[in-house]
C-alpha cells in the first residue's frame, strides 16, 4: 500500500463562505480573550452551537432529508477551520457534527437517523464517544467492556475513561464486545447508541492539570439498552469505530490546537522579528501549510466515499508532533516564563499550552497506536 495525498480541485464556493464566516465571528466573538481562543473544540457553548446552526454550518455535508444542507466537504472545511483559528467555542456539537452524525447516516436504522440528526443539525443534541477503558487506552482491540444479549435488548457493563463530554452529552456511541467465543482481537465487537440518561450509568468527573473538567470516566453496571440501540451490524463495530476514526484523525484540530500561541507568539515579536524568530515563524507557518494542504485531501477523500484511516493517522501523528513543537519553540523565541494568572496575553497563553501539549497525541489516539497503523498499512510490519 502506498499513502495518497491528491490536491483538492478549486472550490470557488467554498471560498466565498471564508469572508461570511469571518464577519459572523466579528460580530459574535468580539471580546473573546487570548486565553479564552485556546483549545476551542474543547469549549462548550450550546448558544454559541445553536447560532452555527442557525447559518446552516452543523451537519454541512448531510442529506437535507435530516436537517442537513447537502455542501460540500470543502465548504464545511472552510467553516471548521475558520471557526478552530478565531479560537470558537465549537465543543458543543464538534464531536456529534464531526463524527457521530457520519456514522449514524452510514450505519444507523432509519428511525435512529430521523429521531437524532436533525437535533444534531439544529445545535440541540451532544455526543461522547465510548471508546478507550483503564488499562487498554489507545488500544480498541483490548476492550473489555461487554454488551450481552438478553431478553429484550443488550446488558451492558464496563467502564470507559477520558471520555470528553460524557457530563453533558445526551448520547455516546458505544464500541464494545458482544461475543465472547471469537479469538480474534477485532471480531466480536459491535456499537451502540447510549441514551446517557440510562438507569445504570455513572459519570465521573476526570479533572485535568488546568483544572479543567472535560474528561470522565463512565461506568456502565448492568445497564440495559433496547434492541433498537444497536448501531449498524451485530459483529461489525470493529470496521465502523475505524471508517469513524478516519473523521477524528484527519481535521484541521489536529495542527491547531496550538494556533492561539502562535498568534500571540507574532504579536509579541512586533512587526520587526531577529532573524532568528523570523526564522522560527517561516518554519511553523509552513508547517501548518503543509498539513492543511494534507488534511483538505482527505477531506476530499472521504467526500469521494473513500476510506483513508491511515493518511488521517499520518495527519494527526504528524500534527500533533507540530502542535507540541509551538510551545517548545516560542520559549526559544521569547524569554517570557510560563504565567498563568499573567495580564499578558502571551505569557498567559503559553502557560495553558506548555499545560495541555501532552494530551495533544494522546487524545485521539497514541502516538505509539498510530504509528503502527501506518507501519502496518504500509506493510513495514
Amino acid at each position: 500500500m502506498s499513502l495518497s495525498f491528491a490536491p483538492p480541485p478549486p472550490s470557488p464556493a467554498a471560498e466565498a463562505l471564508r469572508a461570511e464566516v469571518r464577519d459572523f465571528l466579528k460580530r459574535e466573538m468580539p471580546d473573546l480573550g487570548p486565553r479564552d481562543r485556546l483549545d476551542p473544540w474543547s469549549n462548550w457553548d450550546e448558544s454559541f452551537s445553536r447560532k452555527l446552526a442557525a447559518q446552516g454550518w452543523i451537519g454541512m455535508t448531510w442529506p437535507k432529508q435530516y436537517g442537513g444542507h447537502e455542501r460540500s466537504a470543502f465548504e464545511r472545511y472552510v467553516v471548521i477551520e475558520e471557526l478552530l483559528a478565531a479560537g470558537a467555542p465549537v465543543g458543543a456539537h464538534w464531536i456529534a457534527d464531526r463524527q457521530s452524525g457520519p456514522s449514524l447516516i452510514r450505519f444507523g436504522t432509519e428511525a435512529q437517523r430521523q429521531a437524532i440528526l436533525p437535533r444534531i443539525a439544529a445545535g440541540e443534541c451532544y455526543f461522547c464517544i465510548g471508546m478507550s477503558e483503564p488499562d487498554s487506552g489507545s488500544d480498541l482491540a483490548a476492550a473489555r467492556t461487554r454488551a450481552t444479549a438478553v431478553q429484550g435488548g443488550y446488558l451492558v457493563n464496563g467502564t470507559k475513561v477520558w471520555t470528553s463530554g460524557a457530563h453533558r452529552a445526551n448520547f455516546m456511541i458505544l464500541f464494545c464486545k458482544t461475543d465472547a467465543k471469537s479469538d480474534d482481537r477485532h471480531a466480536g465487537a459491535s456499537q451502540f447508541l447510549v441514551d446517557m440518561q440510562t438507569p445504570g450509568i455513572e459519570v465521573r468527573p476526570i479533572i485535568d492539570m488546568k483544572g479543567g473538567h472535560h474528561f470522565n470516566e463512565v461506568v456502565f453496571k448492568d445497564v440495559l439498552l433496547p434492541e433498537e440501540a444497536l448501531l449498524g451490524k451485530l459483529g461489525d463495530g470493529w470496521r465502523q469505530v475505524t471508517g469513524e476514526l478516519a473523521y477524528e484523525r484527519s481535521g484541521p484540530e489536529r495542527f491547531l490546537s496550538s494556533f492561539a500561541l502562535l498568534v500571540e507568539l507574532v504579536r509579541a515579536i512586533g512587526p520587526d522579528p531577529s532573524d532568528r524568530a523570523a526564522e522560527a515563524i517561516g518554519r511553523l507557518s509552513a508547517h501548518i501549510l503543509t498539513l492543511r494542504r494534507l488534511s483538505r485531501s482527505i477531506a476530499g477523500m472521504l467526500e469521494a466515499g473513500q476510506d483513508p484511516a491511515i493518511e488521517a493517522a499520518v495527519v494527526k501523528d504528524m500534527g500533533n508532533v507540530l502542535e507540541q513543537e509551538i510551545p517548545e519553540i516560542a520559549r526559544l523565541v521569547i524569554a517570557a516564563e510560563p504565567d498563568l494568572g499573567s495580564a499578558e496575553g502571551y505569557a498567559a497563553v503559553l502557560a495553558q499550552t506548555v499545560m495541555s501539549a501532552p494530551s495533544f497525541s494522546l487524545r485521539g489516539g497514541t502516538r505509539e497506536i498510530l504509528r503502527g497503523m501506518i507501519a502496518r498499512g504500509l506493510g513495514l510490519r
